[in-house]
C-alpha cells in the first residue's frame, strides 16, 4: 500500500506539471488608462523650428528643421510653422501565449488559425535556448481621442485598429522563411556587425541611437533574423524589447510604416524601408506602466537593465505591452 500510494502522488505530480507550465503562459494584462499608465512628460519636447519648449529627463530630442516658417501644397504653396513634438501613436503587445493581447485587458481570442505556442528556453523543456514570441502592433492615436493639441492640425486621427497580428504571419516564426524575403539578412548576422552593435547600446543608453547601424537594436541585440525568435535572451523585458522592436523594423521594411521626422517630413508621412530608430521611444505598458521620464522615454536600442527591475512577474506579468512614441515634425498651416 505504501508503494501504491507513492506511486499514486507521483502519477498526480506529473500530470499537473504539464498545467504548471501552461499557467505561466496564460493570457494576462489591461487595458491602458490614459491617466495613470502614460508617461505624459514623453510628449516633450514641444519644438517650433529649432526652439524647444520643455522636456522630458534623460530623453534627448531628435534634430529639428532650423527654420520656424515652413511652407506645403503645390502649384501655390502654403505657409506655416514647423513643429515638432512626440505622440503617443501606437501599442504593441509582445506574448509567448498566441493571440494573447495584453493591452486589451488580456483578451485571448481563438481566430481558427493554430500558432505555435512561444517558449522560453527554460520552459521548453527540450532544452533548447533562446525564446519565441508572438507580437501584435496597433495604431493607437490617444491625442486625438483626448483632445489634446487638436490645434496642431498635424496629429494621427482615427480609431483604436489592429494593425499587424503575428500569428498570421507564417515567416514571422520561421527563420527560412524569413530570409526569403529579406535576404540581407546574411550581411548582417555575422561577427562584426554583430560587434558593431555594442557602439549602438553605448550610444542609446548614453543618448539617442545610430541610425547609421540600422540592423543593431543596441543592448536587446540585433534587428535580424526579422523573426519573433530571440537566441540571447537574458530576460523576458529585453527579449520582449526586441521581439516588439524587430516587428517595427519589419513593417517599415514591408512600407507599413512611415518616416515621420525630420525636414522631409514635414508636409507628411514620407517611406522609409530603413527606420530611423531616433523617431521613437519605448514605454511599458505592461505588466507595470513606467511612467516616470527617466524610465519610461527609452530611446530604440537602451539597456533595460535601467529600469527592468520588477517588470518581470511570475504568471501575472509574463506578457508584455509597449507605448510607443513616435516623433512627429509637421507644418502648421
Amino acid at each position: 500500500m505504501s508503494l501504491f500510494r507513492t506511486l499514486f502522488r507521483a502519477c498526480i505530480v506529473l500530470t499537473l506539471l504539464p498545467f504548471g507550465a501552461a499557467w505561466g503562459q496564460e493570457c494576462t494584462g489591461r487595458f491602458v488608462n490614459p491617466l495613470t499608465d502614460v508617461c505624459w512628460e514623453c510628449l516633450f519636447p514641444i519644438s517650433i523650428g529649432a526652439l524647444g519648449i520643455g522636456a522630458a529627463a534623460g530623453a534627448p530630442d531628435t534634430p529639428n528643421p532650423p527654420s520656424p516658417l515652413c511652407y506645403c501644397g503645390t502649384p501655390i504653396p502654403r505657409i506655416g510653422l514647423a513643429v515638432g513634438m512626440w505622440e503617443p501613436a501606437r501599442l504593441i503587445d509582445v506574448s509567448r501565449a498566441p493571440y494573447c493581447f495584453s493591452n486589451l485587458g488580456g483578451l485571448s481570442i481563438d481566430p481558427g488559425v493554430g500558432a505555435a505556442r512561444g517558449r522560453t528556453g527554460s520552459s521548453s523543456g527540450d532544452g533548447s535556448s533562446g525564446s519565441l514570441w508572438h507580437v501584435h502592433y496597433y495604431n493607437y492615436p490617444l491625442l486625438s481621442w483626448i483632445g489634446a493639441l487638436l490645434d496642431l492640425g498635424c496629429m494621427q486621427t482615427g480609431g483604436l485598429d489592429i494593425a499587424w497580428v503575428s500569428e498570421l504571419d507564417p515567416t514571422w516564426n520561421d527563420e527560412e522563411l524569413s530570409f526569403l524575403l529579406h535576404p540581407e539578412a546574411v550581411l548582417f548576422t555575422g561577427v562584426l556587425a554583430q560587434a558593431a552593435c555594442a557602439a549602438d547600446c553605448v550610444a542609446a543608453t548614453a543618448g539617442l541611437p545610430l541610425d547609421g547601424l540600422f540592423w543593431c537594436a543596441g543592448c536587446q541585440g540585433g534587428m535580424y533574423p526579422l523573426t519573433g525568435a530571440v537566441s540571447a535572451h537574458v530576460g523576458g523585458v529585453q527579449a520582449s524589447l526586441l521581439a516588439a522592436e524587430r516587428m517595427v523594423y519589419r513593417l517599415h521594411r514591408l512600407g507599413l510604416a512611415l518616416g515621420t521626422s525630420g525636414q522631409e517630413a514635414l508636409c507628411g508621412p514620407v517611406p522609409m524601408p530603413i527606420i530611423k530608430k531616433t523617431q521613437y521611444r519605448w514605454q511599458m505598458s505592461q505588466p507595470v506602466p513606467a511612467t516616470a521620464p527617466l524610465l519610461g522615454c527609452n530611446p530604440t536600442g537602451r539597456s533595460s537593465v535601467l529600469w527592468e527591475s520588477l517588470r518581470e512577474l511570475p504568471v501575472s506579468g509574463e506578457n508584455f505591452g509597449y507605448l510607443l512614441w513616435r516623433k512627429k515634425n509637421c507644418c502648421v498651416l
